[in-house]
């Protein structure tokens, strides 16, 4: 295996690596917000960007390379099988399209492994901005419906009041309850906004949740695909040695 090819393949494991860590269960998104919300991150921001769309074209460059080398040893392969060419030849062309086929697929991976990386890691920030935004906005509800049940209580305060006192203080606590009923219902709109902030917030949530275990479903449906084919191409290589 050439440098090129060599440097391809530690980068497609490194993928690997990374995604397995990003998978792991006990560590919950936040985590993963706060060690993206580094300091550093956003000073590298600009160059990260460049470097991931030129890791892209590299891919890109090296994926077709790897598919006309095997379009063109595969021609080969055919024109020797049906000519009567020595053994050695035959061999050595088979050799060469096994090992083109090998850089096609690490290409291909690393490729479309990258691409998953970055929606992986696009997706883990998004939960964990939304389980923030959740959180706020239960305690927002619940401090909303705490204020609202005192001012309930108040209210039947002034009830009570307001039938001790006489018929003449009739007009000024009619006013104060009509002033506190007005709060009340205030408090009640903003209660049900605040509800169906926190019902939206759990959709999403569970939106997020179901994206991240079908992304994670179909990572382990091409890992196993690629140990398969790794397997095979093993197997080729020692026939062909």
């Amino acid at each position: 295996m050439t440098l090129q090819w060599t440097a391809v393949a530690t980068f497609l494991y490194a993928e690997i690596g990374l995604m397995l860590i990003f998978c792991l269960p006990f560590i919950p998104p936040q985590r993963w917000q706060k060690i993206f919300s580094f300091s550093v991150w956003g000073k590298i921001a600009t160059f990260w960007n460049k470097a991931f769309l030129t890791i892209i074209v590299l891919l890109i460059v090296l994926f077709l390379d790897a598919v006309r080398e095997v379009r063109k040893y595969s021609y080969t392969h055919t024109i020797e099988k049906s000519s009567t060419s020595r053994h050695d030849a035959h061999e050595h062309t088979q050799m060469k399209l096994f090992r083109s086929q090998r850089n096609l697929y690490i290409s291909g991976f690393s490729l479309f492994f990258w691409l998953v990386l970055r929606r992986l890691v696009t997706l883990i920030t998004q939960l964990a901005k939304e389980l923030s935004n959740k959180g706020a906005l239960k305690s927002q509800a619940e401090n909303t419906n705490k204020a609202a049940k005192r001012f309930m209580e108040e209210n039947e305060k002034l009830k009570w009041i307001l039938k001790s006192y006489g018929k003449d203080d009739d007009h000024i606590l009619e006013a104060e309850n009509k002033k506190l009923i007005e709060e009340q219902e205030k408090l009640k709109t903003e209660l049900k906004k605040t509800s169906n902030a926190l019902s939206k917030a759990q959709n999403d949530v569970m939106t997020m949740k179901v994206q991240s275990e079908r992304l994670s479903q179909e990572y382990d449906l091409l890992l196993k695909e690629h140990s398969e084919l790794q397997s095979r191409l093993g197997k080729d290589n020692k026939k062909g040695l």
